[in-house]
């Protein structure tokens, strides 16, 4: 795929920023879970927050594909940065497509901005992959809404200022009777949770939420009633090609440390590099790496046209995490015992690319998203 002139600006300002920027600190915010505050107040700065939400509602108004370049660039860096991009744009574009003017007007420019920080809140502890397993409740009152539940693995839970919570509104009514609250987490009622310890990605905070009773007006309610499930889906497949952008942006940083030290380490009197076993597992990196990017161009591409795009978007999530987890232990492998170690780059890339074959959905439910298109519509892919 050709990049514009507008993506091959956005690509580099993204790239630059990530390498002077980012990079520098990410050993230092692994190594402290910090939530890093000043990165994400330049990056607004610099507007890489909603990257496709309409410049008419504070966004870049750009397309997937610039969404999908920011994404692989940040994560170059440190994926935990390119996750916080992931989020505003989610939250960006749940407010700019079924936002009231007044909730656009209250929240969009200081989520753009970083100055509030969000969370979006579906899972619970027997709601996962089956989102229709939710308990969270909200129930009319004469002033608005009464919010009860508990949500679990929330990005951002610990440092939240501000909730996009899915609830029952009608107990009866399954998917049809979900609905979204813009919750203040200020509020009496609103409490967090300790922050989780992860395996990888570990300034991305991530946490619980709990709601006891807490009182909503009646305009906390974002878009129709009963339409939540349909409305947090509508954004899963955008989710989607961001974490394969993400883990591509993974992969590709292991290949870039993994030729490097490929080309400088001896063994034996000769650079590893010369050595055909390294070659080849070099090769095989940057071949998936580059089928993955591709696959990640085209789902972005057919999510702006509506061409078969939630199939695209399942393969490009499902590639481009197993690739970020196969050559970032590919890049462990070529560094040796050195790859082991704390303090290492790849050590980190790891750990970092277990989680997206687990977010926005398993990849093995992305297998079965894509054989059920399979079985139904035949083998043209």
């Amino acid at each position: 795929m050709k990049l514009s002139e507008t993506h091959e600006q956005i690509r580099e300002t993204t790239r630059r920023f990530s390498q002077e920027v980012i990079r520098p600190l990410a050993e230092e915010l692994d190594r402290e879970e910090r939530f890093p505050a000043e990165i994400y107040k330049q990056m607004g700065e610099l507007g890489l927050f909603g990257i496709t939400v309409p410049e008419a509602f504070g966004g870049a108004g750009l397309d997937v594909t610039a969404y999908a370049l920011v994404m692989e660039e940040l994560s170059r860096g440190y994926a935990s940065v390119a996750d916080q991009c992931g989020l505003l744009e989610l939250v960006g574009t749940l407010l700019s497509v079924h936002g009231t003017d007044d909730q656009r007007a209250k929240y969009m420019a200081p989520l753009l901005r970083a100055a509030l920080r969000p969370a979006y809140c579906i899972t619970e502890s027997d709601a996962g992959t089956d989102v229709s397993g939710i308990r969270t409740t909200a129930t009319r009152t004469a002033d608005g809404w009464e919010l009860s539940g508990a949500k679990l693995w929330i990005h951002n839970a610990p440092v939240a200022d501000l909730a996009f919570v899915l609830a029952r509104t009608d107990p009866t009514a399954g998917k049809r009777g979900m609905s979204i609250f813009i919750v203040d987490c200020h509020l009496a009622g609103v409490s967090k949770g300790p922050k989780e310890h992860k395996m990888g990605q570990r300034a991305s905070q991530v946490g619980e939420l709990h709601f006891d009773r807490v009182k909503l007006p009646h305009d906390a309610l974002l878009g129709q009633e009963g339409r939540g499930f349909h409305i947090m889906m509508s954004v899963l497949d955008k989710g989607r090609v961001g974490i394969a952008a993400l883990a591509v942006g993974i992969a590709q940083a292991g290949l870039e440390a993994a030729l490097e030290y490929a080309q400088t380490r001896k063994q034996f009197g000769s650079h590893i590099a010369d050595f055909q076993g390294i070659q080849w597992i070099l090769a095989d990196m940057a071949k998936d790496i580059r089928a993955a990017r591709l696959l990640v161009h085209d789902a972005a591409e057919r999510l702006e046209t509506g061409d078969r795009a939630s199939i695209a978007c399942s393969m490009a999530k499902c590639f481009a995490g197993d690739t970020a987890v196969k050559h970032s232990a590919n890049a462990v492998q070529i560094f040796g015992g050195s790859g082991y170690i704390r303090g290492y780059e790849v050590e980190r890339l790891y750990r970092d690319a277990k989680i997206t074959q687990i977010y926005e959905g398993t990849n093995q439910i992305q297998r079965t998203i894509i054989a059920r298109d399979l079985i139904a519509n035949g083998a043209s892919v």
